[in-house]
């Protein structure tokens, strides 16, 4: 028999939901690692060249904004774009405004790994695209009365999108 919840604590249905939720989002994320391995990237490689390309236009991307967007220290992006760079996938760029900054930048070659590795995980998408907005629309509706536990930062993605993510220092 389900246990009833109090609005401050979740049933057991709203459990399974979130549960089935998660495991679908670390299958997305298995299937990346993977892929970008296959690819001979790191996860993090992937994932900085996306940051990197995915900025929107009137923007730049900065060490220390990449390292916010990756949930990084900015010491640790550092090492990631020298990394980056030895292998020719971006290049660094100073800021005429602001000599401290560097703007980074994708290559020709971090281009075209990007774009093969994209295309790779948006035809991943399409196929469990379905089933992710059915367990996005589950979630939504099982936690709607929910109290859940407020994350401590809000966080604005590239394009103005909000989102409310915990955070852990690596």
């Amino acid at each position: 028999m389900p246990r009833k919840s109090s609005p401050a604590s979740l049933d057991d249905h709203q459990y399974e939901v979130l549960a089935a939720f998660r495991y679908a989002l670390r299958g997305f994320l298995h299937f990346s690692e993977a892929a970008a391995e296959e690819s001979g990237l790191a996860t993090q490689h992937y994932q900085a060249m996306l940051v990197v390309r995915g900025c929107p236009a009137d923007r730049r991307i900065t060490i220390g904004e990449l390292a916010r967007q990756l949930f990084i220290r900015p010491h640790s992006a550092v090492g990631l774009v020298d990394r980056l760079h030895a292998r020719g996938l971006v290049r660094r760029e100073v800021s005429v405004a602001d000599r401290r900054k560097v703007h980074l930048h994708l290559t020709v070659k971090g281009e075209r790994v990007l774009e093969r590795l994209a295309g790779v995980h948006q035809e991943e998408l399409r196929r469990i695209g379905p089933e992710l907005r059915r367990l996005v629309g589950q979630v939504t509706r099982a936690t709607a009365g929910a109290a859940l536990p407020r994350s401590p930062r809000q966080r604005v993605a590239p394009g103005g999108a909000t989102g409310t993510w915990k955070t852990s220092r690596r």
